[in-house]
């Protein structure tokens, strides 16, 4: 990332290449979505609409739109008919269920139910202006809206967003090359705000914090720099203002308006002739109540083990739902909530003639006479629930028996102020009636849109934050809760958890669980005992950092240093087979903890795989050869043991005074993380130069094949290992976090300097001597 907070600014096409250069990648992601989670679908698509990444791309996000639209899997069916020729001689509703049943485990934020529509519209937009005109646009559009079944979104402000400053005589600058063209005093004030450290630094840690929530997309980053600069300028307004003489707070006001000038003049068109999936994203990237539901609900599917394919039948109820009707039948229940996907789902049982036709006539939009959503203190709305008043009338007053359905949400679960959140970003619910036969079985009579009032959605997404704050501060241990509640066991003491992940045990590939370990051929006994006698010095309290450093560069040079021999004697030899083995993590900070085990296992030639699913998130599968793996697991095993302490360390001398701690701590440990796993990848190329220095002047290698030629075909045996066990991966989402220890992190990593094998002076090496 580049700030420019006092810098030239970006021109025009420089953003709008910023921005077809983010739309190419993304559509990319989301064709090979399609391509892994709905094959079937992706070799039907029609090759006579243009490039066939974007126009995968509209179709999984059309067919997540759909889901989202409470819509069924037969409408779905229906227009990819028509987009495809030929479409209703293959199993198209096969095609669509399977693909429906792997969107929320594709891990795709474009794909959950809230953000679907946005992009499909985007997509859609981005198709079109591929598209090649006959010279008369109407029936240019009439054709496209046919063969997708869809509204085509027309050419307008959202084609050049970064024109729309000339609207007002003005261009796409920064706050500093704007106030270049103020009067004296207020330009030269504005540019010393503006390049003080304390403002960059500040305008740094701002878009930091937001670009891990804006996909990638860079000309979002620089609107996001943009409004960071202008926070800034008002913020020193405000701290000098209040103290200030009359003629300074006159001046101070004078600041205010022309900080005015440049947002409504200059930022906010812009902004405002986006995509709505773009202003979505820029605007839940800021710190606020959106953007926390978002990391919570990000948590949320994570945690939640999706249903096979049989759930997404339009004719019968999948086995989990008709397994659940069945038990709130016996225990005289007749309203529920769930997941589908990515999608918050109300379950109602009908029970007389009288509610059968009021559920069949119901419309789907707002009102209380039919659904209630109960916080679990009171049965009235949850405006009256949390302020005291009723909220503003229902436009649609429609008839169904009393009491209605009434939804509860529970305040000590977390599942249900997640899927309560669902509602509130998504903004309905499907709501399923059903209907039990004579056999004791039940049906579904009707699917609908449920949607409910803004203002609502507002009230339930502040109040589940609220009370989930206090139950999980950080969503990165939501997961655990939630299992907690489903197995009804109590939260463990943290200390207790650190014992246990430093006792930590591994398992090869099938084994369900932690078990003894078989002894394996791998780095020596000697060298294992040379390795961790300096690990264990570095980590002694007692030795000074530049002994610490010392002494883990010198460990991670051994290990180095025998991957490579040993590669180059098995490249004559019989080959060593690459292996596998499941590692199991244990809190604090499993997440993290992950991200480090599979971070130094990429520099030392290993690859790793989150296998996903409840009963496996706090597993790596870790694949390579045996000296690679064991010195990975060497090299974590202290590794994490520093981080954890140097966490604890920067909490108490860097935190800033009011910042959550887990927060803090969290981004301190992805720029630890970060710097750490750079300097060991820095120790192996210099091992790897060493090497190819001594095989060049020791005439060719025992098999005549350099050192990076040895360590390519290794690598690329591992990766086809990896393959063949998980041949559809999908990517892992980019990590977020909230606190400002992320360049401190970095800092203490740069001081651990794990990597560089290096000994400039023959006195430290003698030390060190074994």
């Amino acid at each position: 990332m580049t700030v420019m907070s006092g810098g030239d600014g970006l021109s025009e096409q420089e953003f709008r290449q910023r921005r077809a250069d983010w739309l190419e990648i993304r559509a990319g992601d989301l064709a090979a979505v399609l391509e892994t989670a709905g094959p079937r679908l992706f070799e039907l698509l029609p090759t006579d609409l243009g490039d066939r990444t974007l126009v995968a791309s509209v179709t999984v996000a059309r067919v997540a739109a759909d889901e989202a639209r409470a819509q069924s899997v037969a409408e779905t069916v229906r227009w990819l008919e028509r987009l495809i020729a030929g479409g209703h001689l293959h199993d198209l509703e096969g095609a669509v269920r399977e693909l429906r049943s792997r969107l929320a485990a594709s891990d795709e934020p474009a794909l959950w139910s809230w953000n679907a529509e946005g992009w499909e519209e985007m997509l859609l937009w981005r198709w079109r202006r591929d598209q090649p005109g006959t010279g008369d646009p109407a029936a240019d559009f009439a054709g496209w809206r046919a063969r997708w079944s869809a509204e085509i979104p027309w050419d307008g402000e959202i084609d050049r967003p970064e024109s729309m400053p000339r609207r007002h005589g003005r261009q796409l600058v920064t706050p500093a090359e704007f106030f270049a063209g103020e009067p004296e005093p207020l330009r030269i004030l504005t540019r010393a705000v503006l390049d003080a450290p304390g403002t960059a630094a500040a305008v740094q840690d701002a878009v930091l914090l937001r670009e891990e929530h804006l996909q990638g997309a860079g000309h979002l980053v620089w609107l996001a720099e943009q409004q960071a600069c202008v926070e800034q300028l008002e913020a020193w307004r405000r701290r000098h203002q209040a103290g200030g003489s009359e003629a300074t707070r006159a001046f101070l006001a004078e600041l205010s308006e022309a900080v005015k000038r440049y947002m409504s003049l200059v930022l906010q068109p812009v902004v405002d002739a986006l995509s709505a999936c773009e202003r979505a994203l820029l605007g839940d990237s800021k710190h606020g109540a959106r953007r926390s539901a978002a990391d919570y609900l990000d948590a949320f599917l994570d945690a939640q083990e999706q249903p096979g394919e049989d759930a997404w039948w339009d004719e019968r109820l999948g086995a989990d739902v008709e397994q659940q009707a069945r038990d709130r039948h016996d225990r005289g229940d007749t309203t529920w909530h769930g997941m589908l996907g990515t999608v918050p789902v109300w379950y109602r049982v009908v029970t007389s003639p009288e509610e059968r036709a009021a559920a069949l006539a119901y419309s789907g939009k707002p009102s209380t006479s039919v659904v209630r959503v109960r916080t679990g203190a009171a049965t009235q709305s949850l405006l009256t629930d949390l302020f005291g008043f009723e909220g503003p009338a229902d436009e649609h007053e429609e008839w169904y028996p009393e009491p209605g359905i009434e939804i509860d949400y529970v305040p000590d679960s977390a599942f249900d102020l997640c899927a309560l959140l669902a509602v509130a970003q998504l903004g309905h619910a499907r709501l399923e009636f059903l209907v039990r036969r004579a056999d004791g079985t039940f049906q579904r009579l009707r699917s609908v849109r449920a949607q409910v009032r803004r203002d609502d959605t507002a009230v339930w997404r502040l109040w589940a934050l609220k009370v989930l704050s206090e139950l999980v501060p950080d969503p990165e241990d939501l997961a655990d809760l939630i299992a907690r509640e489903d197995d009804g066991t109590d939260e463990s003491d943290e200390a207790d958890a650190r014992t246990r992940a430093d006792d930590r045990t591994s398992s090869d590939s099938g084994m369900s669980g932690p078990g003894p370990r078989a002894a394996r051929d791998g780095l020596p006994e000697a060298l294992l005992g040379k390795v961790r006698s300096l690990l264990r010095k570095a980590e002694n309290a007692g030795a000074t950092e530049e002994e610490a450093r010392v002494y883990l560069a010198k460990a991670t040079e051994l290990m180095a240093k025998y991957g490579i021999e040993q590669a180059m004697l098995d490249d004559v030899t019989e080959p060593e087979r690459p292996v596998d083995r499941i590692v199991d993590l244990y809190p604090p900070y499993v997440k993290e903890g992950r991200r480090l085990l599979a971070r130094i296992g990429y520099e030392m030639r290993c690859r790793s795989v989150y296998p996903g699913g409840k009963a496996n998130r706090h597993r790596v599968h870790l694949f390579g050869f045996e000296t690679d793996i064991q010195a990975t697991e060497v090299l974590f095993a202290s590794l994490r043991l520093q981080m954890l302490e140097g966490a604890d360390r920067a909490d108490r001398q860097h935190r800033p005074e009011g910042e959550d701690a887990r927060a803090y701590k969290r981004s301190w440990m992805l720029g630890f993380i970060r710097e750490v796993t750079a300097r060991i990848g820095a120790a192996q190329q210099v091992a790897r130069a060493a090497a190819e220095q001594r095989t060049e002047a020791e005439g060719e290698g025992p098999g005549g094949r350099s050192v990076a030629l040895v360590l390519a075909d290794r690598t690329t045996v591992v990766e086809a290992r990896l393959a063949a066990q998980y041949p559809k991966l999908n990517k892992t989402r980019p990590t977020t976090f909230k606190g400002t220890g992320y360049w401190q992190g970095v800092a203490d990593g740069r001081d651990a300097d794990i990597g560089g094998p290096a000994f400039d002076e023959e006195g430290q090496a003698a030390r060190l001597a074994i």
